[in-house]
């Protein structure tokens, strides 16, 4: 088990403690809906429990990344300087991008990204519109996925909704151990995100169906306790 606990807010016990080995993780949702909230919050939680964590990013620069962990009171700079944490921004290559280039192929091609105990891609649909032979590798790409979780590597993948042809996604969405999917929620001018979760295998306890939050800077994640329609 890959634990996420921290002691500030109860999201380990929506979600059984955390995430077994040898697990892929999809987290599916609309622009905004808190997909990066939610990895920032369980990457934060795998480091203080021990494990290590390499994230690839398409939203954002080093310098970006830890101004947003820290205003969400996720310090990492200790987990960087220790190698525990690893960072790897694709956003300022696929920001200034004009012709199509082989990402996933470069991806599979980079194994020591791939040592840490979790792996986490946010987002995996910017790196396949942005790559070459996007059949063929996508194909690869999930075998090679499914050797690390062999090794007991956890890998968590975001999707923007819409963003992936559906022929290349679910392959990617079966595979998925935990599927979960994130929503904006509007209840009396209050806007929540919902992450509904879908499918989780393996399980070691206790496993909400839905989860309400919001993210206050400062704070990171609050949970919600209300009903979503």
């Amino acid at each position: 088990m890959y634990r996420i606990k921290i002691e500030r807010d109860e999201l380990h016990s929506r979600l059984a403690g955390g995430f077994p080995e040898g697990t892929m993780v999809l987290i599916e949702g609309e622009n905004g809906s808190g997909k990066s909230a939610l990895i920032q919050r369980f990457a934060y939680g795998f480091l203080m429990n021990g494990h290590t964590v390499t994230i690839i990013s398409t939203e954002l620069t080093v310098r970006d990344f830890i101004k947003q962990m820290y205003s969400l009171n996720y310090p990492i700079a200790s987990f960087l300087l220790r190698n525990r944490l690893i960072f790897i921004p694709v956003y300022p290559i696929i920001g200034n991008l004009r012709d199509r280039r082989d990402f996933l192929g470069r991806l599979m091609s980079s194994p020591s990204i791939f040592k840490t105990d979790i792996i986490i891609i946010d987002t995996l649909s910017a790196l396949v519109k942005a790559s070459l032979h996007v059949e063929e590798r996508s194909v690869q790409l999930l075998s090679f996925f499914k050797r690390l979780l062999a090794l007991d590597r956890t890998i968590i993948l975001t999707v923007e909704k819409g963003a992936m042809r559906e022929e290349i996604l679910a392959p990617f969405r079966e595979a998925a151990q935990v599927y979960i999917e994130t929503s904006i929620n509007k209840i009396g001018g209050i806007v929540n995100r919902v992450a509904f979760i879908r499918r989780f295998a393996n399980a070691q306890g206790r496993i909400d169906n839905s989860i309400v939050f919001r993210v206050e800077a400062g704070t990171g994640i609050i949970l919600e306790i209300m009903a979503v329609s």
